[in-house]
């Protein structure tokens, strides 16, 4: 599995993992069912800590991402859509307002933001 870890992010380690798998599992790269690489395995091949994984995965089995059966190892869980839809609404919102934010910079009223965005939307960029 590909996971960057960036010793410059302000963000801790455990997190950057979990911020990675859930962006494959939202995006569809993993699908409900695909198994995980084990922690052991995974923090092997990171280079870092058990026990760093251990927290990434259990941060995403309590989001509901994965699901971990003993003996088995830890697989993408059956996410039901209107889960999936919300967090990609909540994400979707965050770079929005980050839009916002810097068309307001940038001296651009509503209105120009918003033909821009439907410029972009209907691939017219």
């Amino acid at each position: 599995m590909d996971i960057l870890i960036s010793n410059n992010s302000g963000k801790p380690i455990y997190e950057q993992i979990a911020t990675q798998i859930k962006n494959k599992i939202i995006g569809g790269e993993l699908a409900p069912g695909d198994a995980l690489p084990s922690i052991r395995l995974l923090a092997r091949e990171l280079r870092i800590s058990v026990i760093t994984t251990k927290r990434a995965y259990s941060d995403l089995e309590q989001a509901g991402f994965i699901e971990t059966i003993p003996g088995k190892g830890s697989f993408v869980a059956s996410q039901n859509t209107d889960f999936l839809l919300e967090e990609n609404l909540r994400r979707l919102e965050a770079h929005l307002e980050a839009a916002v934010e810097l068309s307001r910079a940038a001296g651009l009223d509503l209105q120009e933001l918003v033909e821009t965005l439907t410029l972009i939307y209907k691939g017219e960029s």
